[in-house]
């Protein structure tokens, strides 16, 4: 094709684009042009046509002298993708088939490794591996930095590019090579692909009346499956709860409305959150209005550097209308609105259009939730004792009685604890063994119970 007629295509489907806004009248002026969009609002839209004109000269030179001859049609999706990636880590561009498949991961089900992913400096960044998938089994964690795939580098490549080579048949492997802050050298880890079936909520009674509730994702039926969670938990404490763990950590977000309902579920009334942008539709304000399922007993939330999004917005909610003690460390600082705008051609765009605040006013975007009792990063390892067991007043010789006489060793009583009672207590003794973070929870939870007792007194 001729320059001219390059030109002359391009210059039609900005005509053709045009068109399709049903546009009314112009006003010309030498280097921009305005378009009124809109009859009854009278919308004006601004071209920059300096701009527009260089574009479309880049587009005739790479047609013409790219080293390969080049689809028109990959090259104007190239365009686009360009000028939302360009913007921020969160707007995108979305073929069909991304977008197709996006739909299908908020809904709970999908193909491939695991994991919640975003881009930071043309590298893949972990925000959160999902439970109990082939990520999370193979120790991807948080903050990790994908640099290649397979041997493939992600430099250069879209995120929805690099989505698509992490997705693949289930039982196939990949090979990522990532960095991790606290290594010196590169990783490389070895991933067989599954269908990835995400329960978002789980739930355990922890010990002395305490729940314990799990949310992994915010998916569409959230909402719903935490009260469904609570009765479970109401039951099996024979009562209600004495005080909940709600665990968010490396929860990396999903549906907004979702994260609305949770909230809610802890809440008697009061603002939940609010966002602001440019357009009208990007201002909302959510409140809360079905009342709190534990009724003001004490709840501890805990969150970490894998806390992202629709998480921080509980965590904020909860913290800023002093409902719950927020504990672990800095949440993700995802607090941006990403609205999605399907195309004619069956593709769409993701743009963000506001920012989220907390009650209080707070911007959750490159902040985060600062929790209210911090919990290091530890790596726990546990002491034998001394073989020569601990000295106690007792042990010494001569040493005061009580003046109660001395306590007899007590006899050996039958034990009335079913087998399986006794599975889930040692199964509970080994998960806040391992667990640091949850066992501090469950300390606080008393701490809690007990300072609202002295106050009722």
């Amino acid at each position: 094709m001729s320059t001219t007629g390059i030109k002359k295509v391009l210059w039609i489907s900005l005509g053709a684009i045009l068109g399709g806004m049903a546009v009314v009248g112009t006003t010309v002026w030498a280097d921009r042009e305005e378009v009124i969009v809109n009859d009854q609002n009278a919308t004006v839209l601004s071209l920059p046509l300096k701009e527009l004109r260089g574009f479309v000269e880049v587009f005739e030179r790479v047609s013409n002298d790219y080293v390969d001859e080049v689809d028109d049609k990959k090259l104007l999706e190239g365009a686009i993708s360009g000028m939302l990636s360009s913007l921020d880590p969160h707007s995108a561009y979305l073929p069909p088939k991304d977008y197709k498949e996006m739909e299908e991961h908020t809904t709970g089900e999908f193909g491939g490794l695991g994991m919640e992913v975003g881009m930071e400096d043309g590298f893949v960044k972990v925000i959160s591996p999902i439970d109990d998938t082939p990520a999370q089994a193979a120790g991807i964690k948080a903050g990790d930095l994908i640099i290649k795939l397979a041997d493939e580098p992600v430099k250069g490549k879209t995120l929805g590019e690099a989505v698509k080579i992490m997705r693949g048949k289930p039982g196939t492997e990949l090979e990522l090579t990532i960095i991790r802050k606290e290594e010196d050298a590169p990783l490389t880890i070895k991933i067989v692909r599954a269908i990835i079936k995400v329960k978002s909520v789980k739930q355990r009674m922890l010990k002395n009346g305490v729940g314990y509730l799990r949310i992994s994702q915010f998916q569409t039926r959230t909402g719903g499956d935490v009260k469904k969670a609570m009765k479970i938990l109401n039951t099996e404490n024979g009562s209600e709860l004495n005080g909940l763990v709600l665990d968010l950590r490396n929860n990396p977000g999903g549906v907004l409305q979702a994260a609305i309902q949770v909230s809610d579920a802890f809440l008697n009334d009061g603002l939940i959150v609010y966002t602001e942008g440019r357009i009208k539709h990007s201002q909302m304000r959510f409140e809360s209005k079905n009342g709190d399922l534990m009724q003001g007993k004490p709840i501890v939330v805990l969150i970490n550097e894998g806390s992202a999004s629709a998480s921080e917005i509980v965590a904020g909610a909860l913290q800023d209308q002093k409902r719950a003690l927020i504990a672990g460390r800095t949440s993700f600082g995802k607090g941006s609105v990403q609205t999605l705008l399907q195309l004619n051609n069956g593709a769409a765009i993701k743009v963000t259009t506001a920012r989220y605040y907390t009650p209080s006013g707070r911007s959750i975007q490159a902040e985060g939730i600062v929790p209210d009792v911090e919990i290091a990063l530890v790596k726990l390892e546990k002491l034998e004792a001394s073989k020569f067991g601990n000295i106690k007043e007792k042990n010494l010789t001569g040493h005061l009685s009580n003046g109660h006489g001395e306590s007899k060793p007590k006899e050996n009583k039958e034990s009335t604890e079913t087998d399986e009672e006794k599975e889930k207590a040692d199964e509970l003794k080994e998960l806040l063994d391992k667990d640091y973070e949850l066992d501090e929870a469950l300390r606080l939870i008393k701490t809690m119970t007990l300072a609202q007792e002295m106050v009722k007194k």
